[in-house]
């Protein structure tokens, strides 16, 4: 008896956890109960596609077959009482990434402004189904849109360099949360990570480093060679593969500094000649592009032509953050400029962004670069919200990423004895759930030139694909939230209450995910062992 009611028991908590009632993150606009029966999900069902949506039609299919083993058939034309999960583009959805999510007994239909509308609409009935191979869809009608155009994820792969499987991987998770946006950091102090063939020491020099500081900048180096790089056969794969889920990926190369790796790799590159290192430490150097020296422009333009090759985002991140002067202040070249020292960056920032206009893309900088940036220059604020909400109001495009909400390498409780990452700063789920990328506190004017907003995870002291992903969630869900739920739909304590049915998906696809939320999942204290 005892073992019958354990199963009993046991059978009644699957149910319960695989019922399907539409509670997903990110939370959509607007969701109505329908009357009448349940779809009923079984073998019988076809997915019905046209041709401009089989790529979709086989996410799907591929999602229903892992969550519930069901091998649906994908099929053009529906046939006549045949039950089934249509996908369309049609007019009647206004938002290009919009989408209308109808069930009833006869069928699902999934209704988008666009292939990306339907994606998202395909998310959303994977995120609200289970395991088994039955299941009932409670009819329903889901009107659904995000509130922001770029909703990003950031992800530095120079400090530590991951494997292209981990850089996909790390994209599928952008898709499960509605992400249309990859920020590739590949360049910085510690590892150039992208092939220039124009510029091979880039690669043979610079993706190499002899040792690396262990800790947080002490005394101690490791000794041990580090490095690796993608190839532009591998970056290609990687774009095609964020494309195929509707996410475009937006590279940064990191200048005028951020660049001892193109330095170590060719030293007449900057203002003393060197002799240069592929980094060790964490931080800013002071030794950076010598921007008087018309060869550093040459380099630019040459590298920049094969990332955009690579690349077709429209936006290239160019960096422009944490630019030390001194060198610039000593070199005769960049003297011979005759601009005082605040103006020498702008002037490289110019030159820069009049290039990647002339081949129609568009300049990205960290918020360092408004100072005397183009008109048109879009900039990323990472030094809290306040810079991004002034660019906002001179008129230039925001992206909101500041530290004191984004910056997901930062602890997420405030005892880090047990924590993996060494990184200081403290952002708990709840925090990031509160940012709010366009308050009513900008003028309208200014709300309209708030893209979205993103969170970076910056590597200096993740050093592997799971640390990155528990560093990642479950704020990255949090933040999904932000980017795609308008404000007034927002309700914290409901928001984790979806979220603790989405990590029964974190766990099905393998992900490693933080579980101070929920301590009886939790590894017990060391000295318990």
């Amino acid at each position: 008896m005892r073992r019958f009611l354990l199963t009993f028991w046991a059978v009644i908590c699957c149910l319960v956890a695989w019922a399907v009632d539409y509670e997903v993150v990110p939370l959509p606009q607007r969701v109505e109960n329908q009357k009448g029966a349940p779809f009923v999900l079984n073998a019988e069902v076809r997915i019905v596609a046209p041709e401009g949506l089989r790529r979709e039609a086989a996410f799907l299919h591929d999602y229903l077959q892992e969550l519930t083993g069901l091998d649906l058939s994908v099929i053009s034309r529906r046939e006549k009482k045949e039950r089934c999960i249509a996908l369309s583009v049609s007019p009647k959805v206004s938002e290009k990434e919009g989408y209308l999510l109808t069930v009833s007994q006869r069928s699902v239909t999934i209704e988008g402004g666009s292939a990306a509308g339907v994606f998202y609409g395909i998310q959303t009935l994977r995120k609200s189904i289970g395991g088994g191979t039955f299941q009932e869809l409670p009819a329903v009608m889901i009107s659904d849109a995000p509130r922001f155009s770029w909703r990003g994820m950031h992800l530095d792969c120079s400090r530590h360099f991951f494997p292209v499987s981990f850089v996909k991987k790390f994209i599928d998770l952008l898709a499960m949360h509605n992400m249309n946006i990859f920020h590739w950091h590949i360049t910085d102090d510690q590892g150039w990570r992208i092939e220039i063939e124009k510029w091979p020491r880039l690669v043979s020099v610079g993706s190499q480093r002899t040792g690396t500081i262990i800790g947080t900048n002490s005394d101690i180096d490791d000794e041990q060679p580090y490095g690796g790089y993608y190839t532009k056969a591998e970056a290609r794969e990687i774009v095609s593969y964020a494309a195929e889920r509707h996410i475009t990926v937006v590279p940064e190369i990191d200048m005028p500094g951020h660049m001892l790796t193109a330095l170590a790799s060719y030293p007449e590159l900057g203002c003393t000649g060197g002799p240069y290192q592929v980094g060790h430490y964490w931080g800013v150097y002071k030794d950076v592009l010598c921007v008087g020296n018309e060869k550093v422009y040459q380099f630019v333009e040459d590298v920049l032509t094969e990332i955009m090759n690579i690349f077709p985002s429209e936006v290239i991140h160019i960096g422009g953050d944490e630019t030390p002067t001194e060198k610039w202040e000593v070199c005769p070249k960049c003297q011979a400029l005759g601009l005082p020292k605040d103006r020498i960056q702008a002037h490289f920032t110019q030159r820069v962004f009049n290039f990647l206009t002339a081949h129609h893309r568009r300049a990205l900088g960290w918020d360092e670069i408004l100072e005397g940036s183009p008109e048109d220059a879009m900039i990323m604020s990472w030094r809290g919200t306040d810079p991004g909400a002034k660019a906002a109001e001179a008129g230039h495009d925001v992206v909101m990423a500041p530290t004191t909400y984004c910056y997901f390498d930062y602890q997420q409780v405030k005892d880090v004895l047990f924590e993996p990452s060494r990184c200081g700063g403290y952002i708990p789920i709840e925090k990031v759930y509160t940012l709010d990328p366009a308050p009513d506190s900008l003028s309208v004017e200014a709300r309209q030139h708030i893209l979205g907003t993103q969170a970076n995870l910056w590597s200096e002291h993740m050093t592997t694909p799971s640390m990155v992903e528990y560093q990642a969630l479950p704020r990255m869900s949090a933040l999904a939230e932000v980017q795609w739920t308008q404000p007034d739909r927002k309700d914290y304590d409901k928001f984790i209450s979806r979220l603790t049915r989405l990590t029964q998906l974190f766990e099905r696809e393998g992900y490693t995910y933080a579980k101070h939320l929920w301590p009886d999942r939790q590894m017990p204290s060391r000295w318990q062992f």
